[in-house]
């Protein structure tokens, strides 16, 4: 990694905590180059436009949530143990030292949803593979035998995106810890109906 390429990475590092509190919107390149204590010309220069920060973010972002959550939950055995990882790492997110607002793409979901542009396309391409991933995760399971073989996996998949996002927004707003007992209540209800009669 070259120095320009640290100092890039360490800026979207501190962009990012920013997000998660302020939103995109919130993270100019004048506030940003203040946070780290970089010339707003310097800055401008890594991204040159507000929107190519705010496209800059979500890959960082989404970098990160693979590091955190995907990647660690695909070493799991394939089938309920893999889907179960990926669901217990996305809820140990929004928790992590770099998202003192919570989970970003919330955040970016609420300011981007009506707003078209990169920086939405991008979160809703990431947001689909997400899901997608999810309902793959779950059509192993059926694989294995550890789902039944009926299940409809892309409403697995879009049941547990909902619950999660329930989790992710509500744990802000309401107490953490009874959000987090209902919403681990509500997917326990979707794996003892998916699971196979015979698992």
């Amino acid at each position: 990694m070259t120095k320009g390429d640290e100092t890039r990475s360490a800026v979207l590092g501190s962009a990012i905590a920013l997000a998660s509190t302020l939103g995109l919107e919130g993270v100019t390149i004048g506030k940003l180059a203040e946070h780290v204590g970089m010339s707003k010309s310097g800055l401008f220069a890594h991204f040159s436009s507000k929107e190519n920060l705010q496209v800059a973010i979500l890959e960082e972002a989404i970098a990160r949530f693979v590091a955190l959550v995907v990647s660690p939950a695909l070493k799991k055995p394939r089938g309920e143990p893999r889907f179960r990882a990926l669901f217990d790492r996305w809820f140990e997110w929004s928790r992590a030292d770099f998202l003192p607002g919570g989970c970003i793409f919330v955040m970016a979901s609420v300011e981007l949803d009506d707003r078209p542009g990169l920086a939405r396309d991008r979160l809703v391409a990431s947001q689909r593979d997400w899901v997608d991933t999810l309902a793959h995760a779950a059509r192993i399971a059926v694989e294995e035998k550890h789902f039944r073989n009926d299940l409809d996996c892309a409403q697995l998949a879009h049941e547990t995106f909902s619950i999660a996002y329930g989790y992710h927004f509500l744990r802000r707003i309401v107490d953490p810890a009874e959000t987090e007992r209902r919403s681990r209540a509500a997917f326990e209800r979707l794996i003892a109906d998916a699971r196979a009669t015979n698992h």
